[in-house]
């Protein structure tokens, strides 16, 4: 059992709080028990009370509460490729990426594209909000006009209804920050659509999950 601060899986674990340090070494954490079960394959998995002492393990959470159980994997990244693509533009929120890249799967089997001034979809916080879904549905890095499909511009400006749009695949979702700039190069694309909505706008990772419950039911029922 681990009883010391200064062991090297502890330290790996609190250098993987940083970002720079998940790019050099290409890892990232799980913690919780849901979390860890979801994850084939771990670098190394610490129990508490089995492989290290529960305060050990607490001092290297990043939940507020402490955990019982830490995973220590290899990040993944899957080639953007499919019926439907969610690409994101300037999505800075790690809450927002994780449960995007978590809908995107419920809903559409679909990759996540990152695009630039988008949050670490490794960080704590989005592998959390992923449920598990970062695991199946690893995300992928790509322009927006490397692509492949048609690019479908969710704009709250937008004349056209979501419902009205053509869905035919393959489909890239495109997808900004609340307040941020869309996509440059889908800005001017055919489809730009909005979802109606009472209030001022709805929250990205809100949107998200509308518009790819739209979308996969639409391509269900045409195919």
């Amino acid at each position: 059992m681990i009883t010391s601060a200064d062991n090297e899986k502890l330290k790996t674990i609190r250098k993987l709080r940083q970002k720079s340090w998940r790019t050099k070494l290409g890892l990232f954490v799980a913690e919780g028990e849901d979390l860890v079960e979801a994850g084939p394959d771990p670098e190394y998995v610490l129990r508490a009370g089995i492989d290290v002492e529960p305060e050990l393990l607490d001092a290297v959470s990043t939940l507020g509460s402490g955990t019982r159980v830490i995973g220590v994997y290899r990040q993944s990244w899957a080639e953007p490729t499919g019926d439907v693509l969610v690409y994101l533009h300037g999505v800075e929120d790690p809450g927002n990426v994780g449960t995007i890249i978590r809908s995107a799967h419920a809903l559409a089997d679909a990759t996540v594209v990152l695009g630039p001034g988008t949050a670490d979809p490794y960080s704590p916080k989005a592998v959390r909000a992923s449920m598990g879904s970062i695991f199946a549905r690893p995300p992928a890095r790509a322009k927006l006009s490397a692509l492949p499909g048609r690019p479908l511009v969710l704009d709250s400006s937008a004349e056209t209804d979501l419902r009205d749009a053509s869905v035919t695949p393959p489909l890239i979702l495109c997808l900004g920050s609340e307040r941020g700039e869309l996509p440059r190069v889908a800005a001017g694309a055919p489809q730009r659509v909005r979802i109606p909505v009472g209030a001022d706008s709805l929250n990205v990772a809100m949107a998200a999950t509308v518009a790819l419950y739209e979308v996969a039911n639409r391509m269900a029922a045409d195919g």
